[in-house]
């Protein structure tokens, strides 16, 4: 079990906000806010280049931590600064020629889809959406009849924005590797909530942040690039980190997934994130889950005894982001009154799940996303409030 007392002993913001909005970003641990500043602080008493040289060996090893993470080689992991810069970077290398086709789900979020939709203009691409299943996931089953030689890459996000269903990416994985197609997870909410093993998911490329689930500083994140498909990509930028002018026409890209990497990066947020990563690991992941799935088991069955309140999660499995309106009460409204009371959530929109919402008749959603380190007593006092 989670020692929750030390949980929230070293989280200093439990101490001013109940933080339903970990889903957005997650309260750091003070391990993480002293690496941070003191990193900051030593460049400001010696020089950056200077500091990071200093920090090189606890630098290098976040890499490891990563790996140890996800479960792959180190070698196979790129930090970069965004969930969104990892998934770009993974989805813009794939050398994409007219008629080719991207199998993508229902509750595909809105950045993803936009990067569709430009290569589907730009190369004649064709983007396909697989419908759901009865309870509101992908249909793996439509997925493999969908697939035919066209199919370059089938791509989801594992947990959408707007809701606490978690996608059968695993089984998504074994119709990719049955078809050849490419398999890409958008894992930035799943990752540090529950265990991620990208050999048992089957995804060739994954991305993540390290705000949400992670409890790592902004500006940070990371992609997993499974070896054996690094010669089927072609990074779309490079700079001097991602490979080496070794002669006036002639360049050598990185071995490994680090050929996606830029020289420059926050070195005080990189540290943090490894911190994170340690931490979690610390805690333990299979932990850290069975924590979070009670708490949101909790706040669901206690939400759908508010009248009027609806709760808008679908999915077999359902994971710590909870999601639901109140009839007659803008969710907006409802996220204000909440923060007037320190209580932290978020709201979902359309514009961001839209094919999804739209669907579902939703223009907006509360989202309250919990962590290891809520309690019941905090899911209370939302409770009272919402009920207020």
């Amino acid at each position: 079990m989670i020692d929750v007392a030390l949980a929230r002993a070293q989280t200093p913001g439990v101490g001013h906000v109940a933080h339903f909005n970990n889903a957005g970003s997650a309260l750091p641990s003070s391990g993480v806010l002293d690496t941070v500043v003191g990193h900051l602080r030593l460049e400001s008493e010696m020089g950056g280049y200077e500091a990071a040289a200093r920090a090189a060996d606890r630098l290098a090893a976040v890499h490891d931590s990563a790996a140890r993470l996800l479960n792959c080689a180190p070698h196979e992991i790129a930090l970069v600064d965004s969930a969104t810069r990892a998934w770009d970077l993974a989805f813009y290398a794939l050398p994409w020629r007219a008629g080719d086709r991207i199998l993508t789900s229902k509750a595909e979020y809105a950045s993803n889809f936009i990067a569709y939709l430009q290569v589907a203009e730009r190369f004649g691409v064709r983007v396909d959406v697989v419908p759901n299943d009865g309870l509101g996931q992908i249909s793996v089953e439509a997925l493999r009849e969908m697939i035919d030689d066209r199919v370059r890459l089938i791509s989801i996000t594992h947990i959408p924005t707007n809701g606490g269903l978690v996608n059968p990416a695993a089984e998504v994985g074994k119709v990719a590797a049955e078809s050849g197609a490419l398999f890409l997870l958008d894992a930035c909410q799943s990752v540090g909530q529950f265990p991620v093993d990208v050999a048992e998911l089957g995804c060739d490329l994954l991305s993540t942040t390290g705000r949400k689930y992670l409890r790592a500083p902004r500006g940070t994140g990371l992609l997993y690039v499974r070896q054996s498909v690094l010669d089927r990509l072609d990074p779309p930028f490079l700079d001097l980190h991602g490979a080496r002018w070794v002669a006036s026409g002639r360049y050598e890209v990185q071995p490994g997934a680090r050929r996606f990497e830029n020289w420059e990066y926050g070195v005080a947020a990189r540290l943090g994130l490894g911190v994170a990563i340690d931490e979690a690991l610390g805690w333990g992941l299979a932990r850290i889950r069975d924590r979070v799935y009670a708490l949101a088991g909790l706040l669901r069955s206690r939400l759908a005894a508010i009248p009027g309140c609806q709760v808008r999660d679908q999915g077999t499995e359902q994971c710590g982001i909870v999601t639901f309106t109140i009839d007659g009460v803008p969710a907006d409204e409802i996220k204000d009154r909440l923060a007037g009371r320190s209580i932290n959530v978020s709201v979902s929109r359309a514009p961001s799940t839209l094919l999804d919402m739209t669907d579902r008749g939703l223009t907006s959603v509360v989202r309250a996303s919990v962590h290891y380190y809520n309690t019941e007593e905090e899911i209370d006092r939302l409770l009272e409030e919402l009920a207020d």
